[in-house]
């Protein structure tokens, strides 16, 4: 991928407007396969920060399940996901819940 790809899709999920994070967490799994170890991991950590923080459920929604497609490339582990660990599940919408649980666990 090229860094200006890549800068843009950064810029996206870290934009202040909340449809902008949603539509860069979507953009995001469009590339999975064009990802290389360390694009696919430092996506995953930017996703992660930005749905430990995100006060928008659907731009949430569409970083979880970001981070859950990136788990596939297989270059994303436990490390880049401990943000993740800031959420409190128990105020989560109960849809979103699982999204937590397959991606962190029990």
């Amino acid at each position: 991928m090229r860094a200006e790809s890549l800068m843009r899709l950064i810029r996206l999920i870290t934009h202040t407007d909340p449809r902008l994070r949603e539509k860069g967490a979507d953009e995001a799994t469009d590339w999975l396969s064009a990802y290389s170890a360390e694009e696919a991991a430092t996506l995953a950590t930017i996703l992660s920060i930005a749905a430990a923080r995100e006060s928008d459920l659907e731009a949430l929604e569409s970083e979880l399940h970001a981070v859950l497609e990136l788990e596939t490339t297989g270059h994303v582990g436990s490390a880049h996901l401990g943000y993740l660990a800031e959420i409190d599940r128990s105020t989560l919408p109960i849809p979103l819940r699982p999204y937590i649980t397959d991606i962190l666990g029990g």
